[in-house]
Formats: C-alpha cells, sequence, structure tokens
C-alpha cells in the first residue's frame, strides 16, 4: 500500500486466537471479534456469560487484545466490539449520539443471543457503558470502566476543576472546528493519534515496542475512509448537544443512579483525568469500587493488562461470591 493510499476497512481483521464475525444490530452491521470460553475438554461454551468490550476514541477493537484472550480463559464469552463508525463497523451519517450509542449495545447484546451482559469500556468507549446502564438497565449485569468516570462527574470536574479543565478541554475544543480535526487525525500518516497516545501513556510503557505497534495499528486504523470524522462525532454531539433538548434531556437522564456493581479503573500516572475526577459523582453509582492500576497511565489496559485483568476477575468473583465462577444469564434465539 502506498503512503498516500487509504486502508481497507477490512485490515484491520488481524489474525489470532479469536473469531471475527459481522453481526447486525440497531440498523447497522458491527465488526465484532470473539474469543469464546471454553470447557476443559476443549469444547465451546456458547452458554457461557458474555462480557462486551468497547474501545475510546481513535481506537478500535485491538486495543482489548490481553482481555480477550486472558477473560476468556477465566470462563467468559468475550467479545470486542468496533464501535459506530470505527475500523470495520458501517459507518454511517447519524447516530453518534448517546441515546443510539446505547441502543447499539443493547441491540448487539441481543443478536448475539444473550439477555444481559457484563460491559467494559475504555474512555469513550466507557461514557457508552454508562450509558446503555442507564437507559437499558434490564441488559446489563455491571459495568467496568478504564480510564473513564461517570460523563456528569466529568462535566462537573472540567466546569469547577481548573486543572481537569486544563488537561481535557483543548483537545476537546479544537476537535469542535469543521473539516480541521478530519485532517490532523489523517495527515502525516496519522501521527496525531499517536501524539495522543503517546501523551497520556505512562513514561516507561512509551519507550516499549508494544507501544510502537501500538500506534503503528492506531494510525493504520483512523485512517480508514471515515473513521476520523465518525470518531470526532462522537465529541461533536456532546459538546453541541448541551445547548439543544435532546443533550439536556440526556444529561438528565444520566443523572439516574446506576444501581449495579460499577468497577472503575484508573491508570496511577494518568494526567488526563485525575484523581479527583473519579471521587466526585459517588450518589450516581453507590455500588462502585475504585481501583488505581499501578505502573499505567490513561491505557491502563494495555499499559498494565495483567493488573486490569487481576481486577476484573476479582470484581466479578466478589460480585458472585461463589469460587469465581463467572454470572450467567439467559440465553435467547439469536
Amino acid at each position: 500500500m502506498s503512503s498516500n493510499s487509504f486502508p481497507d476497512p477490512s485490515s484491520v481483521r488481524f489474525d489470532g486466537p479469536w473469531t471475527h464475525r459481522d453481526v447486525h444490530a440497531n440498523g447497522i452491521r458491527f465488526h465484532v471479534v470473539e474469543a469464546v470460553a471454553a470447557e476443559t475438554d476443549g469444547t465451546d461454551r456458547p452458554e457461557a456469560p458474555l462480557v462486551l468490550l468497547l474501545h475510546g476514541f481513535a481506537d478500535f477493537w485491538w486495543s482489548w487484545r490481553h482481555q480477550l484472550t486472558a477473560l476468556a480463559g477465566h470462563g467468559y464469552r468475550t467479545v470486542a466490539v468496533d464501535l459506530r463508525g470505527y475500523g470495520d463497523t458501517d459507518k454511517p451519517p447519524r447516530g453518534y449520539d448517546g441515546w443510539t450509542l446505547a441502543g447499539d449495545i443493547a441491540g448487539l447484546i441481543r443478536a448475539l443471543g444473550h439477555t444481559e451482559a457484563t460491559l467494559v469500556g475504555h474512555a469513550e468507549g466507557g461514557l457508552v457503558c454508562w450509558a446503555t446502564a442507564v437507559l437499558h438497565p434490564r441488559l446489563v449485569r455491571s459495568i467496568a470502566l478504564v480510564s473513564s468516570p461517570h460523563p456528569a462527574a466529568l462535566k462537573s470536574a472540567v466546569l469547577r476543576d481548573p486543572a481537569q479543565r486544563a488537561t481535557w478541554l483543548p483537545d476537546f475544543l479544537r476537535y469542535q472546528l469543521p473539516r480541521y480535526p478530519e485532517n490532523l487525525l489523517t495527515r502525516r500518516g496519522g501521527a496525531e493519534v499517536e501524539r495522543l497516545l503517546h501523551d497520556r501513556v505512562g513514561e516507561s510503557w512509551s519507550r516499549s515496542a508494544e507501544f510502537v505497534e501500538t500506534a503503528s495499528r492506531m494510525r493504520h486504523a483512523i485512517r480508514i475512509p471515515g473513521a476520523a470524522h465518525s470518531a470526532l462525532e462522537y465529541q461533536r454531539w456532546a459538546f453541541r448537544s448541551q445547548w439543544r433538548p435532546d443533550g439536556k434531556r440526556f444529561m438528565a437522564t444520566m443523572r439516574t443512579p446506576v444501581d449495579i456493581p460499577v468497577l472503575m479503573l484508573r491508570g496511577e500516572q494518568d494526567s488526563y483525568l485525575l484523581d479527583a475526577t473519579y471521587q466526585r459523582g459517588e450518589s450516581l453509582s453507590p455500588r462502585r469500587t475504585l481501583v488505581s492500576i499501578p505502573r499505567a497511565g490513561h491505557y491502563a489496559h494495555q499499559e498494565n493488562p495483567s493488573k486490569v485483568n487481576e481486577a476484573l476477575t476479582a470484581h466479578w468473583r466478589e460480585q458472585n461470591g461463589v469460587n469465581g465462577s463467572p454470572p450467567h444469564d439467559d440465553l435467547v434465539s439469536p
């Protein structure tokens, strides 16, 4: 491929110990990557409880490579998703509002044949977890968030905490401009995405070979036609909707307490979302648990995957209270 060509969406279907699938839900086609839990004799367990992994801004399913295999090994049906507009998922011109994004995940849970799921999200993927838990509570057993405080708590912190405002607001406002941000994300082979990654991870991981590989793959994925525009539409709706009835109604709805187990993970070296921001909004998730991940910044699930996986499985074991067995849900016909 020449440096001036744009990647085909299917080029993010990397080989590995997983299966690539297309699943239709909420009116579009999603690319999902699945690692199905297996019994000790090696046979698949399609009845295993479902865990959906939702990536963040300017990213794609591969962000969860470490969790896909590890959580499947613990007995979960683990599925990483290219969210609406990303990777090899459809890129429709609309639907990047909180209501539709939550509907995407609700539709995926049903399309995969389940009545409920545990959701794990990073950054903006975490915001989709929060929204799905509020808008479709019967479908969400629990949520786990990596670098994703409650959206109302984040808004409060940006408005009232000068330190959080200084780290978070500049890029957010810059991405509201027309056309310029799309060009910024895709020019020079996606170098802006590597800058974002480098600025938000811990120093030691930024010097690792895995950082180089991760940056390369993210730069590749953001240059898929339509991906940069779709990624920015998430942030544009979040900003512009604040002055519109749908946005005001969404934020008012999001203040409904999430009365399910919530695990919030923050990298100790995350200079983008500050610890004080996570301390806000306790009444919005009264059953929350906050865990700091050592030797990690904003991308803790990639920087220190063993500690993230350990925190996830320990939290779920505590929920179940029985020898670490994963929660079961009733399957429905897809």
